[in-house]
């Protein structure tokens, strides 16, 4: 039994690393609360906890990462790769007493209904994690043991080493599922909640960053702690955590897969960009030095005018020898924009570029060492009064977009890019005036899931063709206007599929898919190399 102020051992690699994965039976089955409950009475014994959450989800990192003080990971092994997936666990594991991954939806749905693909099932077997299986008991009994058998038998390789079971309407109750699940199952029930309606923790927060930062949700994680304890054994859980084997170094069929996760070298071709298929034609692959920097040649820099303002292509001519200046990306953070992969932004950090935050809903506008800027998604429709009040901040986006200064922005990024934003009640605002389209918000959810995001054209991003993964979910419609052809930035297919998204003009890359870039990180790599030829040009 582990005591109140002994540490588990710490993780390097081929180390012991104890861990869990915290996994339902489906969404809605209480794996969120047992994540968080686990997680504050793991920090309160004094551990150091790292959090994880699978698949492609904003929300539960940011409750994660206020219950243990440090940024929790998304692993997604679709999104980005097994080995990628390994190399994040690992890494964000080392030096640190558990890691609780939380699981998404329930434990075998994922992207693919024949295979464990994008699966918390598919992250388990990758981190080789034990599970606990929450399982929502609510009016069963023996039937209970049913689930959990069918839960086990449906994928043999996976470890299923435990049971919570929620919802039981007494300690009778939990005492019946426990010795059903434990006589046909053969594995540890550790534990039971009670059903406790105000225990609900809201899974789309609108007020989440605020929130958090003001500390109004502490009481709320503090609750999930002690239903948690109240019936659960956790040092059980403990020595179910350090049952896990020894995290493996990636073995060699690993390496080569692994090798595209560190950033490499961007060859020269990969960022020229020119509408003209002369100038491309003329840059021979074989002749590019790695890593070159270039001039910007007669780069066109149109005045603004509202809506109607349209950038034009860049072209880049390569000539220099490798440019050590550490470029400036503007990332606006805060309670507007604030669904961000951390993997993009370490991979832009990797690529060379320095990230400076600052926030649209404090009044401040782009920084003015900037040399690109990032938007991206959060809940800018809870905020559009105040956005569409920062002109420092709108007309900074219009300044970026005439100087041909490189401008991503996802989902919520996109729509402040708009003519107009009208929220739900019939409210508009005017936003940015960049992307001629209005943005309409919706009751009913637009889209939702899987992305497999392949551009359309020439970006500072991507080369046409290239393809980035991610997903998309929103609840609000962007409407173009009539009058000129639409300029997509991507082509996205998806389980329903396939459609064109986006908006890429000039050096605006931006639509409603949150990309991974961990799915080829030399986007990042090609996006700095742009900065440090817009400064270049700036000079």
């Amino acid at each position: 039994m582990i005591s109140n102020n002994e540490a588990l051992p710490t993780t390097p690699n081929n180390e012991r690393a104890p861990r869990l994965i915290i996994a339902g039976t489906g969404s809605g089955a209480g794996k969120t609360t047992v994540t968080l409950g686990l997680m504050k009475a793991l920090a309160q014994r004094g551990l150091s906890v790292q959090g994880f959450k699978c698949g492609p989800d904003y929300i539960d990192p940011t409750y994660h990462t206020a219950v243990t003080g440090r940024a929790s990971r998304n692993l997604d092994a679709w999104m980005t790769s097994p080995a990628y997936v390994k190399q994040t666990f690992q890494r964000a594991s080392a030096g640190h007493d558990i890691s609780i991954i939380e699981g998404v939806m329930g434990l075998y749905d994922g992207k693919d209904p024949l295979s464990n693909i994008g699966s918390t099932a598919e992250i388990a077997m990758i981190t080789q994690t034990p599970v606990i299986l929450v399982v929502d008991v609510r009016s069963m009994a023996r039937s209970a043991a049913a689930i959990v058998l069918g839960f086990q038998q449906l994928e043999p390789e996976l470890n299923i080493a435990g049971v919570i079971v929620n919802r039981c309407g007494s300690a009778g109750h939990y005492t019946i599922v426990k010795k059903a699940i434990e006589q046909m199952c053969g594995i540890p029930v550790v534990g039971w909640l009670k059903r406790d309606e105000d225990m609900s923790i809201p899974e789309r927060h609108l007020g989440l960053v605020p929130a958090i930062e003001r500390g109004e949700l502490e009481p709320l994680f503090q609750r999930a702690s002690d239903v948690l304890l109240e019936g659960t054994d956790l040092d059980h859980l403990l020595k179910l955590a350090a049952s896990a084997p020894p995290l493996q170094c990636l073995e060699e069929s690993d390496d080569a897969a692994a090798s595209s996760i560190a950033i490499q070298p961007v060859h020269a071709h990969d960022i020229v960009q020119d509408s003209s298929s002369d100038q491309s034609n003329d840059t021979s692959k074989d002749s590019l030095t790695l890593n070159a920097t270039d001039t910007i040649s007669n780069a066109h820099t149109a005045s603004v005018n509202d809506a109607n303002y349209v950038s034009q292509p860049t072209v880049l001519h390569i000539h220099s020898k490798p440019d050590t200046y550490q470029p400036v990306i503007a990332v606006a953070r805060d309670a507007a924009f604030n669904f961000y992969y951390p993997d993009n932004l370490e991979l832009l950090e990797a690529a060379g570029a320095k990230l400076k935050y600052f926030s649209p809903l404090a009044g401040e506008g782009i920084p003015s060492e900037a040399d690109s800027i990032y938007l991206g998604g959060g809940f800018p429709e809870e905020f559009a009064a105040v956005i569409a009040g920062n002109e420092r901040f709108l007309e900074g986006l219009r300044e970026a977009a005439r100087s041909q200064m490189p401008l991503f922005a996802e989902c919520g990024g996109y729509m402040v890019l708009a003519e107009t934003l009208t929220d739900r009640e019939g409210r508009t605002y005017n936003m940015a005036g960049i992307i001629p389209a209005q943005v309409q918000m919706q009751k009913k959810r637009a889209a939702l899931g899987y992305r497999e995001a392949s551009a359309v054209q020439d970006s500072f991003l991507l080369r046409q063709g290239e393809v980035l993964r991610g997903h998309e979910f929103h609840y609000s419609t962007m409407t173009y206007r009539d009058e000129q052809p639409i300029p997509y930035a991507y082509e996205t297919k998806g389980l329903r599929g396939s459609k064109q998204e986006g908006y890429a003009l000039g050096n605006i890359v931006a639509g409603y898919t949150h990309v991974h870039l961990g799915s080829d990180p030399q986007a990042a790599q090609r996006w700095v190399e742009h900065c440090r030829l817009y400064r270049k040009h700036q000079a």
